[in-house]
């Protein structure tokens, strides 16, 4: 433990770490709630690290060079607290969503936090964030004038950098700290969590393709798979495009069910006395499947400030019917093809 960790520090980390995670994702507040422990501490720890390098690659203004740098930079934080401690003075040019960089520029207190986690924890932790870390920072500078995804491959190995390292991380973290799971069953989850991660990442990707091309820089749907439709990434929100566009973002549509599947796999493998857990995985992909079901029904992700999202009501009623079924699969997979046809809410009879 660092020499300025003292008792008061870590009790500031702490305050701040619990105060910070609504601000940056109330979704995943929500969910992270529901872990016990030192297994919630450690995924919210987690959290707000990867919370840190996705800030530094989303700046706009920062060359790609610099961001490279200071990715490499925010992974020293994790072994060496001085690093941590110099930090946020290093990413005061930074820009980008307020909640976001105010996070960043506290990376000193998040490492304290970091810092007093089990041992196996902080280890497990550290491997999954640096090998996010590496891979953002060889994207940023493949794509020194902004991210352009050109293949379905490469679309593959920027979700598993950025997403598929979060379901691996996750997976570890449940077998140190939540109810004892045999061999095989670790190996089997251990052989879908890459693409639960990478799943949720392909639904947030399409709900949000003009946000991201319009304030971010960042298209990801592939040159390729747009070209082969009759568009390209240069056209992605043209609407004289739209048809063509539509078709390609069909493909991807169609992966992210199959990806969300077998995510879904995952969840039911999870053992019942695994109950927190459980709780933690269900609201995400639950929020998942609406929003895909929403996704192919309209075009609105094509179009200028045009976004896809479900409604309040339907949140809230998944949320509380998805807690409701977790320990009965049968419920999970009843509920699961409801959402996929309609909205979910107490009107559609369905008892939330």
């Amino acid at each position: 433990m660092s020499a300025t960790d003292s008792p008061a520090r870590r009790r500031d980390a702490e305050r701040f770490a619990r105060s910070a995670l609504p601000l940056v994702s109330r979704t995943f507040a929500i969910s992270v709630r529901m872990l016990p422990g030192e297994l919630g501490r450690s995924v919210l720890c987690a959290y707000l690290l990867c919370r840190i390098a996705d800030t530094i690659e989303d700046d706009g203004h920062a060359s790609p060079e610099r961001k490279a740098e200071l990715l490499g930079e925010f992974l020293r934080c994790l072994d060496d607290a001085a690093v941590a401690d110099a930090f946020p003075a290093r990413v005061a040019d930074i820009q980008g969503n307020a909640e976001h960089v105010q996070l960043l520029r506290h990376t000193d207190l998040v490492c304290v936090h970091f810092r007093s986690l089990p041992p196996r924890s902080r280890d497990r932790v550290a491997h999954w964030v640096r090998e996010m870390g590496r891979g953002m920072a060889s994207f940023v500078l493949r794509h020194p004038r902004g991210l352009r995804i050109q293949t379905v491959e490469e679309y593959r190995e920027y979700c598993y950098y950025v997403a598929g390292t979060v379901g691996c991380m996750l997976t570890e973290l449940w077998r140190e700290h939540g109810p004892a799971l045999s061999a095989a069953r670790y190996d089997l989850l251990w052989a879908r969590c890459k693409t639960f991660g990478e799943a949720l990442q392909t639904v947030n990707i399409l709900k949000d393709i003009a946000a991201d091309a319009e304030h971010e820089n960042a298209i990801y749907l592939p040159e390729n798979t747009l070209v082969a439709h009759g568009s390209s990434q240069a056209a992605l929100l043209d609407p004289a495009r739209v048809t063509e566009n539509r078709a390609a973002v069909g493909e991807f549509i169609a992966l992210a069910w199959t990806d969300l599947d077998t995510a879904f796999e995952y969840l039911l493998l999870l053992p019942r006395r695994a109950l927190a857990i459980r709780a933690f995985c269900v609201l995400p992909l639950l929020y998942a499947y609406a929003t895909l079901r929403e996704l192919t029904r309209t075009d609105a992700m094509l179009r200028p400030g045009g976004h896809v999202k479900i409604s309040r009501r339907e949140v809230k009623s998944l949320m509380v019917a998805g807690l409701g079924a977790l320990l009965s699969n049968a419920l999970l997979r009843r509920l699961v093809a409801s959402v996929r046809d309609h909205p979910f809410t107490p009107l559609a009879g369905e008892g939330a």
